[in-house]
C-alpha cells in the first residue's frame, strides 16, 4: 500500500473510515529525545501524512524559544507548582518523544513546570493554567505533572493568544490516586500547536483526560495513556469544532500493558466551511499481560456544510484472548435536515435549531470536564463559532 496522502474528493467522499492503518504496529513506533534522529517531515510519512510541514510554522525546528514568560498559575500547600530544571531525573521518566516536533519540544525546554499533587489531597477547587502567547515566534514548553498516592485533583491547562507551540505534558498518577486534566486550545488565527502528553497509571488509579480544540490554524495532539499497575482506568474524552481552513488532528493511544485496566476513548467533533479538516487516529494496544482488559473507542464526527472533511481510524491490536472486551466504532455524517425540520415545525427558527443540534452532538463530551465553569465557556465559543459561519 502506498503511504502517500490520500487525494480529497468532493464533498461526502472527503472524510475516510479506516482507510488507512499505520505502517507499523503502534507499539513499534521509534522513540528519541534528540531532533536529529527524526527524518524532515514530510506527508510521505505515515505519520504526518494528513498534513503539509508548512502549517507545522516552523515547530520542526532544531531551535525553538520557550514559553516560561506567559505561563501563569497560582501554587498552594496541596497542589505545588514551580520551574525545575529539565536536566532533573524526572523529567522524561514517563514518555519519550516519538516525532520530531516532541523531540523539539524536549530539547528546547531547558526547564519544565512541575505540578505536584500532595499524598492524599482532597483538592475543591480546580487548579488552572494558563498559556498565554503574544509573539508568532516558534518556541517549547514541558510540563510534568504528579498526582501522589491517594490524591484527587483537577487540572485545567488554557491556552491561548497568538502563538506557535511545541509542548510536552507528562502526567504520573500514582497508586489509588484520581486526576481529571482537561486541556484546551483557543488560540488566535494563525496559531499552531502540537502537544504530547504521555500518561502512567498505577495500581488501582484513574485519569480523566480531555481535549478541547477549537482556535488555531493546526491543532495536533497525541494523548498516550499506558497501564503500569493493575485495576486502573483511565477515560480519554475530545471535543473538536473546525471552521473554514482549520487543521484540528488527535492520535490517541491506549497501552494496556498490565492486567485488569479498563479504558474509554470518546472523540466528538464538528466542522463547517470550506477545508475545515479533522483527524482522529485511534490506537488501542493490548499486550500478553493484560488478562482482564476492558476497552472500547469512539469517533463521532459531523459535517455541518460542503467542503469540509473528517479522517476517521480507529486501530485494535490484541495480543492476549483473556479479556472482558474491546470494540471500536468510527462514523461521520452530515447535518441531520429531519432534526432541523422537527425543530422548525415547533416554531424554533433554523438558526436556533442548527444550534440545538450541534449542542446536543457535542454537550455529552463538553459535561464530561466536570467543571461547570468551563462547560459554560466551551458551549459559549461553539456557539460563537456556529453564529461566525
Amino acid at each position: 500500500m502506498s503511504d502517500s496522502p490520500k487525494t480529497a474528493q468532493h464533498g461526502l467522499a472527503e472524510h475516510t473510515h479506516g482507510s488507512f492503518v499505520p505502517l507499523q504496529i503502534r507499539s513499534d513506533r521509534p522513540s528519541s529525545k534528540s531532533v536529529s534522529d527524526f527524518e524532515a517531515i514530510s506527508p510521505l510519512q505515515d505519520l504526518w501524512r494528513y498534513l503539509q510541514p508548512d502549517q507545522l510554522n516552523g515547530l520542526d525546528s532544531d531551535v525553538l524559544g520557550e514559553y516560561e514568560s506567559e505561563v501563569s498559575f497560582v501554587s498552594t500547600d496541596d497542589v505545588k507548582i514551580s520551574w525545575i530544571e529539565s536536566t532533573d531525573e524526572r523529567v522524561g521518566s514517563i514518555g519519550v518523544p516519538e516525532d520530531r516536533v516532541a523531540a523539539a519540544a524536549y530539547t528546547n525546554a531547558s526547564k519544565t513546570l512541575l505540578i505536584e499533587v500532595a499524598e492524599s489531597a482532597e483538592v475543591k477547587e480546580p487548579v488552572v493554567i494558563k498559556i498565554a502567547a503574544n509573539h508568532p515566534a516558534p518556541s517549547a514548553l514541558h510540563i510534568f505533572v504528579i498526582a501522589k498516592k491517594f490524591s484527587n485533583a483537577t487540572l485545567i491547562v488554557e491556552h491561548m493568544g497568538l502563538g506557535n507551540l511545541a509542548e510536552i505534558i507528562e502526567i504520573d498518577v500514582q497508586d489509588e490516586a484520581k486526576l481529571n486534566i482537561v486541556s484546551v486550545q483557543n488560540w488566535d488565527k494563525g496559531s499552531a500547536h502540537v502537544s504530547a502528553h504521555f500518561s502512567k497509571l498505577a495500581r488501582n488509579s484513574f485519569l480523566k483526560h480531555s481535549i478541547a480544540s477549537f482556535g488555531g490554524d493546526l491543532v495536533r495532539i497525541t494523548p498516550v495513556t499506558t497501564f503500569t499497575g493493575p485495576g486502573a482506568e483511565v477515560e480519554m474524552n475530545g471535543v473538536y469544532f473546525a471552521s473554514a481552513g482549520q487543521h484540528l488532528e488527535n492520535r490517541p493511544f491506549v497501552d494496556h500493558a498490565a492486567p485488569n485496566c479498563k479504558s474509554r476513548v470518546t472523540y466528538k467533533g464538528a466542522l463547517q466551511g470550506n477545508k475545515a479538516h479533522t483527524v482522529w487516529i485511534g490506537d488501542v494496544l493490548i499486550r500478553v499481560v493484560a488478562e482482564g482488559t476492558d476497552t472500547y473507542e469512539l469517533n463521532r464526527n459531523l459535517l455541518l456544510t460542503d467542503g469540509a472533511r473528517a479522517d476517521s481510524v480507529p486501530n485494535l491490536e490484541i495480543e492476549t484472548g483473556e479479556i472482558e472486551g474491546a470494540g471500536h466504532a468510527s462514523a461521520s455524517g452530515r447535518f441531520d435536515d429531519e432534526q432541523l425540520f422537527y425543530l422548525q415545525a415547533r416554531g424554533i427558527t433554523v438558526d436556533d435549531a442548527r444550534r440545538l443540534v450541534v449542542l446536543g452532538f457535542l454537550v455529552d463530551i463538553l459535561q464530561r470536564t466536570g467543571v461547570e465553569e468551563l462547560v459554560e465557556i466551551l458551549t459559549s465559543i461553539v456557539e460563537e463559532k456556529l453564529g461566525s459561519y
